[in-house]
Parts: structure tokens; C-alpha cells; sequence
């Protein structure tokens, strides 16, 4: 969803608000937080939480104390302390939403940890944080060029002005450690600024960047996950997945992170399977399992040697034979278990054409008695005519 300002232009190209996602709608921002306590008043005597959320560039956020008792609200543009100079960000959560999620988070209160809000951008602040964001993009086409003719193994993802334009964060990605020292002199002697580099992962960097997923959406790790687990192809045996590599891998390269939604309703379901490399003994011979279907219960085995003939069971009755043959009993054979779901594969048609036959054209076409009873008549008039006429002309 975006606001009315970013609709398409004249060219085909969307025009776009320009506020460098700072957009004061907040509807077109990643991971923005809707503020469900806002309409709650709070007890009487009870003061306000006195610290607000601050977003940066591609869902950076941070969290900072009001120690000025600053009237702040969603939308608002603010200077935040920074290592040196300050930032500039604009605030996405107030009140007590934010105890919440600083707690989820983890976040330090500690004195010596906390950062402040200097102030409320003025016009000139806004100015110079404009300007340095208008030099990202054409400064990474820069710098990624520096780091090919270094022939150095990174690639350089994103880079973020500091809102006092006195210092840039190049982020990167690297499958191994890398020897940037030669490259920051370039980019100092280039761009005439501090230099920050930052190593994010592949999944950090997807997340920064954005895109649209196989299934048609944006990205969860752009728009609403912030906590990025282990994924590991067991996930994708335990839902029978098949294990290809270019099915099974995001826009980050890695293991989707939806393979981990389900995965917990799959192992409650698994519970009551019995494991697949246990063989049933029977009468007949050794049965061992080809197929599950999870959610039904159902499992099929073939015997040792007669592959192609499956024989479907539940799990209740393979835990039966299972039980059976610890106690060295053997069952007749799983025909009679599996007689109990057979299934009517007779096909059922019906006539979705209608009443009518689907035979009705193959019957050769009748020809039309009337139209050639009437040229016959025809034929005939001609034919008394001129022999009317030849009578005439004897006399």
C-alpha cells in the first residue's frame, strides 16, 4: 500500500513522493508498527514513557530517551545523539509501546548506554540530510567500481549517510574475511568523509533491499521479520519437500525462512508416525514403508520384492504390527488391514455440455427432402415450357 503521492507519472515511470522514506503517512515504510494503545489514557499520577522508536534508512531502528520532555508524535522528524555529531531519523512509536518493545528487544536502560533526542529537525538539518541522501546512490556505483579494480571478494550492498552528512556506512557482503585497508584510503581520498564499513549477512542485506518473494510477496524480512533463524533442510524433510536447491532458496540465496512456519504443526502431526525405517514382519514377508501422507494418518508399505504393489495402512495399524512384532508375533499379512480403505476409484462422468449427445455429429447429415422436391419441380416447369414452346413453333 502507498499513499496518493507515489502513482504513476505521464512517462509510465511512478512519480513518488521524494520524501526518502520519510513519508509522513508511514504507509509506504518497512516494518512499521501499528500503535494499538494510542487511544489509552493512562491512570491518573502515572507519567509517560519517555523514550520513542526512531527509523533510519531501509528499517534501521533505534530507540532513544526523550530527556528533553519533547511533544513528540509519529511522523516527526528528530535529531538523535550519535558517536559523533547526530543523526537524523523520524520517530515511528511513542508511549507505552515502546516499554514493550524495547523489552522484547532486550534494550539496555542503562545510563551509559542510553543515546538522547537533541531536538526537532529544523528546515536546515532537513536541508543537509536531504542533500547526503541524494549522494548515496551515484557514491555506490563509485565505490563498487574502487572495490572490482582492488579485485576484492565483497560486494557493496547499501550505503548510509549520517544525518550531519560528517560520516557514510558502506554496507557489505563477503563470503570470507576481506583486506579492505587500501579501499577505505580511496573512498576517503574520493568522497572527502568518514568511512564506516559494515559487514551484514545475506539475509540482512535481502532484508534491506527489498523485493517480491515466489509467492508474489514482498519480502518478510523487509516488512515484518526482525529475528532471523537457522533454517536447515531438515525443515523441508519433515514436510516432504522436494530438496531442490533453486525451489527450496530465497532472494538472500539462503534457505527460505518460511520453511520454519509450519514446521511445528508438521512435528505435532509426526508424533504418532512410527519411524519409516522400521519394517513390518509379516506372514507374507518383510513390508517396508515407500509413502506418508501426514495430515490424513495414512502410510504405505510394499513388501520386500513386490515393489509396485503398495498397500495402504494408518498409523494406529502400523503401530499395532509394530507392537506385534516386538513381541515376536506376526501378523497374517497387511492385505487385511488395508482392505478396510479401499477406495471407489470408479470414475463418475457426467454431461457438462448439456442435454445434448456427444455423439449428435457423428450421424451422417440428413439432406433436406423439401429443398430437392423443389428444385425437381422447377426442373419440370422448364421442361413444359420448351416443350410448349417447340409445339407452338411447328403449327
Amino acid at each position: 500500500m502507498a499513499c496518493n503521492s507515489c502513482s504513476t507519472g505521464k512517462d509510465g515511470q511512478p512519480k513518488g513522493c521524494k520524501n526518502n522514506g520519510t513519508c509522513g503517512t508511514d504507509s509506504c515504510n518497512k516494518l512499521t508498527v501499528f500503535d494499538w494503545l494510542a487511544n489509552m489514557s493512562l491512570p491518573n499520577g502515572e507519567k509517560p514513557f519517555n523514550w520513542v522508536e526512531v527509523r533510519f534508512k531501509n528499517g534501521r531502528k533505534n530507540y532513544y530517551r526523550n530527556s528533553e520532555d519533547l511533544t513528540l508524535s509519529i511522523g516527526d522528524i528528530v535529531a538523535t545523539q550519535a558517536k559523533s555529531g547526530h543523526d537524523i531519523g523520524m520517530v515511528t512509536l511513542t508511549g507505552e509501546l515502546v516499554r514493550v518493545q524495547m523489552k522484547r528487544k532486550n534494550i539496555s536502560k542503562k545510563p551509559e548506554d542510553t543515546l538522547k533526542i537533541y531536538r526537532k529537525a529544523s528546515q536546515k538539518d532537513i536541508d543537509i540530510w536531504q542533500k547526503a541522501r541524494d549522494r548515496e546512490e551515484p557514491m555506490k556505483v563509485k565505490a563498487r567500481q574502487f572495490a572490482i579494480d582492488l579485485r576484492l571478494q565483497m560486494k557493496i550492498s547499501d550505503i548510509e549517510f549520517q544525518g550531519d552528512a560528517s560520516k557514510a556506512t558502506f554496507y557489505y557482503t563477503a563470503e570470507e574475511r576481506v583486506d579492505f585497508r587500501e579501499l577505505i584510503k580511496v573512498f576517503a581520498r574520493e568522497f572527502r568523509t568518514r568511512i564506516e564499513m559494515k559487514q551484514v549477512g545475506f539475509r540482512q542485506e535481502a532484508a534491506r533491499l527489498g523485493g517480491i518473494g515466489s509467492c508474489g510477496r514482498e519480502l518478510c524480512c523487509s516488512t515484518w521479520l526482525t529475528d532471523f533463524r537457522s533454517v536447515s533442510t531438515s525443515a523441508a524433510r519433515y514436510q516432504q519437500l522436494s530438496l531442490n536447491p533453486q525451489k527450496l532458496a530465497g532472494q538472500c540465496g539462503k534457505l527460505k525462512c518460511c520453511l520454519n512456519y509450519e514446521l511445528d504443526t508438521y512435528l505435532d502431526a509426526l508424533k504418532a508416525f512410527p519411524k519409516t525405517d522400521i519394517k513390518l514382519k509379516t506372514e507374507k514377508g518383510t513390508a517396508v514403508c515407500q509413502k506418508t501422507d501426514i495430515f490424513k494418518g495414512h502410510m504405505w508399505y510394499a513388501y520386500e520384492g513386490e515393489w509396485m504393489n503398495w498397500h495402504k495402512i494408518t498409523t494406529t495399524q502400523a503401530n499395532d504390527i509394530i507392537e506385534a512384532n516386538k513381541k515376536n508375533k506376526k501378523v497374517a499379512s497387511l492385505e487385511e488391514f488395508a482392505s478396510d480403505l479401499v477406495e471407489d476409484t470408479k470414475a463418475e462422468f457426467e454431461n457438462v455440455v448439456g442435454q445434448d449427445s456427444l455423439t449428435r455429429f457423428d450421424s451422417p447429415k440428413r439432406r433436406n427432402k423439401r429443398k430437392n422436391n423443389k428444385g425437381r419441380n422447377n426442373r419440370n416447369k422448364n421442361n413444359r415450357r420448351k416443350h410448349q414452346k417447340s409445339k407452338n413453333e411447328a403449327k
